[in-house]
């Protein structure tokens, strides 16, 4: 019996819109599809660049898992070409494969997601005369200012698009979802105008239209960053602020060790009574009290330890002073270390994999 098989479509809509789904293109759209396939053919796309932290790793893995429990068939795409064009890995196209089907790939097997669970697909090996056909057809089928418009997903603004390849990436970032013929494409919101136009082109071409699901961008440790992008100013607000691997101070890698997890915790923003742009806030949201309550430990005087069932008690207990931040953060560094346990325990036995990055041969 596969996962999902003996849940009905309830069930399964739930798992799919818990935390961090943010937005479903569109929830009916999705019903018809439950309605109607045992076991829809999911797909995610990674650019192959720095190692993996607790947004792009940890909270994918717990979000495809989400999606197997419904039954969904997930695939992780290995996206070298993409990397490539966005001149990730110092733009070495050797290295940015090796790491892809070395390190990145170890990275989610770590976090549960073995190759009995997930394909791996490396992208460029599935890349014939079809797909290339297709990579056109989106780009006849969308304007230059579209395309440059969309040139937000690859983490810049449209006047840093100064290559024509940086053209092509959305148009063939469309094209592997229909060459895949997947039936749920998922990605962070920072993705969402590809995946709008993977829709539209689909309509144009009157192709199988996929189901879009969006998720969370965990804000990184330094907390809220504007930069001023050119196009919508919420979206891009959050994207300039998301954990980012380039700045270690920033994120927490899947790897790290319980001290390096403990002081980047503590140097964490986190105003007091104010849980809005909170980073260690939202990492009990989306991470630690998805399912399960929080311990907090702290001396007598201040209270003594306290258990939190639900995120809305401990955030209404944050805003009102009666959690302060030093007890918060000690909880969430305990947390998070037994969260990301396997992924360390599993580097420390191929440390091989991670020498690449601190040997510094490569640059983001």
């Amino acid at each position: 019996m596969h996962r999902g098989d003996s849940l009905n479509i309830e069930d399964k809509m739930f798992l799919v819109k818990r935390k961090p789904t943010e937005e479903i293109l569109t929830e009916d759209e999705l019903v018809k599809l439950f309605e109607s396939e045992e076991h829809p053919q999911h797909y995610i796309g990674f650019e192959i660049s720095g190692m993996l932290h607790i947004g792009s790793g940890l909270l994918t893995a717990m979000k495809i898992d989400d999606f197997m429990k419904a039954g969904i068939k997930p695939t992780i795409w290995l996206a070298d070409y993409h990397s490539w064009i966005n001149k990730k890995l110092g733009g070495d196209l050797s290295m940015i494969r090796d790491i892809a089907r070395g390190y990145f790939k170890a990275g989610f097997v770590s976090l549960g997601l073995d190759e009995s669970k997930v394909e791996y697909e490396l992208a460029s090996e599935h890349y014939d005369e079809w797909y290339w056909v297709k990579v056109i057809e989106v780009m006849k089928n969308a304007s230059i200012q579209r395309m440059l418009r969309c040139v937000t997903i690859m983490g810049r603004k449209e006047t840093e698009a100064t290559e024509a390849a940086a053209v092509l990436y959305p148009a063939m970032q469309a094209a592997d979802i229909f060459h895949l013929k997947v039936q749920l494409m998922h990605a962070g919101m920072d993705q969402r105008k590809v995946h709008v136009l993977a829709r539209e082109v689909a309509e144009k071409m009157r192709w199988s239209k996929p189901v879009a699901i969006h998720t969370h961008l965990i804000m990184g440790l330094q907390g809220p960053q504007k930069m001023g992008f050119e196009s919508n100013e919420k979206l891009d607000t959050e994207v300039s602020s998301k954990m980012s691997k380039s700045i270690p101070k920033n994120c927490i890698y899947i790897h790290d060790s319980e001290k390096e997890i403990k002081d980047k915790i503590d140097g964490a923003y986190c105003p007091e009574k104010q849980a809005e742009n909170n980073p260690i806030i939202e990492l009990c949201e989306y991470i630690i009290m998805r399912d399960k309550p929080m311990h907090i430990e702290r001396n007598k005087k201040y209270g003594g330890d306290v258990d939190y069932m639900k995120f809305e008690e401990l955030r209404d207990a944050y805003v009102k002073g009666e959690l302060h931040p030093a007890d918060l953060k000690n909880a969430v560094a305990k947390e998070l270390a037994d969260l990301l346990k396997p992924s360390r325990e599993y580097f420390k036995k191929h440390h091989e994999l991670l020498d690449v990055f601190k040997e510094g041969k490569i640059t983001r």
